[in-house]
């Protein structure tokens, strides 16, 4: 007999029959009229190393797909747009070409790989990030060896000739501001006007081969080029790596200190420029008895820090900030070859960290009371390299993995943060400072818009080892009485996940074309069970499902027009 599509409240929606022996329900409870604040899409911002990827083949796939992600403009960051070379890329690396000299000495702009870059993003309503750097050998001050040959699991060096301080600040302002009127040019000044520029990346380690206090001449002299040729431009930094060290930290407040009351280096005035913060965040995993151990406190930690600090500034309270790059480690371009740590990339490990970890940040920005406009994915794709080999990607080879399928989740919550209790929610100061090593973190958060209410909920835990499902109880107050439709989206080891599909095919190193277009089929983010129809009474719906270990859940309860 069918199932009727109207069901009262009083009827919990059962989506799986609940394992036997299971653990007490997790009960959440949303209450949608209790707004915590506004849902910004501070996931909405990827980068990677590798900037001549950007209109590869399946660069341009994965562009199109993030780009479609959200409601909101989607920032794009990449390192190497001012790397000297031929375009060429290689792991780390990247090259523009945008600033030579001729025989005597006077500066040749070529912006063509720099527009071909550009123009992908904003062909897709996407946003650059323009990450100033890196030094152009023309410029470097130590130019021999320019281009590196780094390798993962060798003793290469990565840091070259392009890590260096300019020989000459003036022609390194005067490039900074013909990139932005040559940008201005071609893509409009209200356009340029919404990116944010920042100054090179990382600079309190070896991506600078200089002092905090030369960094901050950089800043400045970068700043200045910049608001000359468009006064209305974005600019900030000082981008260092995540804040857990007393020399870090430090820099961080130097640099914050130097742009409110230092002299600038450019201007000779007091202060500099500063329209918003930004700095990164890591977590750290190893393996542990045989198994991958996630270190979600490290990069918690590491926000957490970099927010005291901010916040520590009375004048710095509202001054935009983004953590420009946010990821569980620091190494994209390792593979699990090198770095047997790293097997938590390809499958729902990642997927279930990155819902715990977005969720926690928004928690860490409100705990400090600051504006926290972003936090950069610092995951792309990787060319010419084995299926699922274990980079820090978002799609291999042109199949999504997992971890994309929770960024479409969180495209779909819009309007406010609404407050979302766990019963099985480890405590935000435990998590930090601690991780998940006893009881798993079982959370959610929601958001409430016109329509709808979303509820997106995680079963995460730092060791990745098998454990049973958990049982949610999810209750939704607040409602106004009116018939909704019911959606439950899933990412677990049978949703949305083409790397359990690849491994059930054999783990193909060439799939043929019908097992691609099976892997590209298994990638999408899928239902749980097709829609069903609810009617609201006094204001509340509870809905009743088991959740896997490493599992995500999306649900949303959409009004009738």
């Amino acid at each position: 007999m069918r199932k009727p599509l109207l069901l009262t409240v009083a009827v919990v929606l059962a989506y799986l029959a609940p394992p036997a022996a299971q653990e007490p329900a997790i009960a959440i409870r949303v209450d949608a009229n209790a707004r915590t604040g506004p849902m910004t899409a501070i996931w909405a911002m990827f980068g990677y190393d590798e900037p001549n990827y950007t209109y590869a083949a399946n660069g341009t796939k994965l562009l199109s797909e993030l780009a479609a992600l959200s409601p909101v403009p989607v920032f794009v960051r990449a390192h190497n747009l001012l790397t000297t070379g031929d375009g060429t890329p290689a792991l780390k690396w990247g090259s523009t070409n945008a600033y030579t000299e001729d025989a005597e000495g006077r500066p040749t702009y070529d912006w063509t790989i720099v527009d071909r870059i550009f123009d992908s993003y904003v062909q897709r309503k996407m946003k650059p990030m323009v990450e100033i750097g890196f030094m152009p050998e023309a410029l470097s001050t130590n130019p021999v060896p320019y281009r590196h040959e780094w390798q993962a699991g060798t003793n290469k060096p990565l840091y070259t000739g392009w890590t260096y301080p300019p020989k000459d600040y003036d022609k390194w302002r005067e490039l900074i501001a013909a990139w932005a009127r040559h940008s201005v040019e071609r893509y409009g000044a209200r356009e340029v006007a919404s990116w944010y520029w920042e100054v090179w990346n990382e600079p309190d380690i070896g991506y600078w081969h200089g002092t905090p206090e030369e960094y901050q001449k950089l800043y400045d002299y970068a700043a200045d080029g910049l608001k000359r040729a468009l006064p209305d431009a974005r600019i900030g930094g000082p981008t260092i790596t995540g804040p857990n060290g007393a020399r870090t930290q430090e820099f961080l407040r130097a640099f914050l200190e130097h742009c409110l009351r230092g002299t600038n280096y450019a201007t000779g005035k007091i202060g500099a420029p500063l329209d918003y913060i930004t700095f990164h965040a890591k977590g750290a995993p190893r393996v542990v008895d045989s198994h991958v151990r996630m270190g979600i406190s490290n990069q918690l930690g590491a926000i957490d820090n970099g927010f005291r600090i901010v916040a520590s500034f009375p004048e710095l309270r509202g001054t935009p900030i983004v953590i420009g790059e946010s990821d569980p480690e620091g190494c994209a371009a390792c593979s699990v070859r090198t770095n047997p740590e790293n097997a938590y990339r390809n499958g729902t490990m990642y997927s279930s960290y990155t819902a715990a970890q977005i969720a926690r940040t928004y928690e860490l920005a409100d705990l400090h009371k600051v504006n926290l406009r972003g936090a950069v994915t610092w995951a792309f794709e990787f060319e010419d390299q084995p299926y699922f080999a274990g980079f820090r990607d978002l799609a291999t080879n042109g199949i999504d993995k997992p971890v994309l399928n929770v960024f479409r989740m969180l495209g779909q919550m819009t309007g406010d943060r609404i407050r979302a209790e766990s019963s099985g929610a480890v405590p935000l100061e435990a998590i930090r400072d601690r991780g998940v090593r006893e009881a798993a973190d079982v959370g959610a958060i929601a958001s409430r818009s016109d329509r709808d209410v979303a509820v997106l909920i995680w079963h995460y835990h730092d060791d990745d080892l098998a454990a049973a499902p958990a049982a949610i109880e999810l209750s939704i107050d607040g409602l106004p009485d009116d018939t909704v439709t019911v959606t439950h989206d899933r990412v677990d080891a049978d949703h949305g996940n083409a790397y359990e599909a690849w491994k059930r095919m054999g783990s193909p190193a060439a799939p043929t074309p019908q097992q691609y277009s099976e892997l590209e089929r298994a990638a999408h983010l899928v239902a749980l069970e097709a829609p069903r129809r609810l009617r609201v009474a006094n204001g509340q719906v509870r809905l009743s499902f088991p959740l896997p270990r490493q599992g995500v859940s999306l649900v949303r309860l959409t009004r009738q027009r």
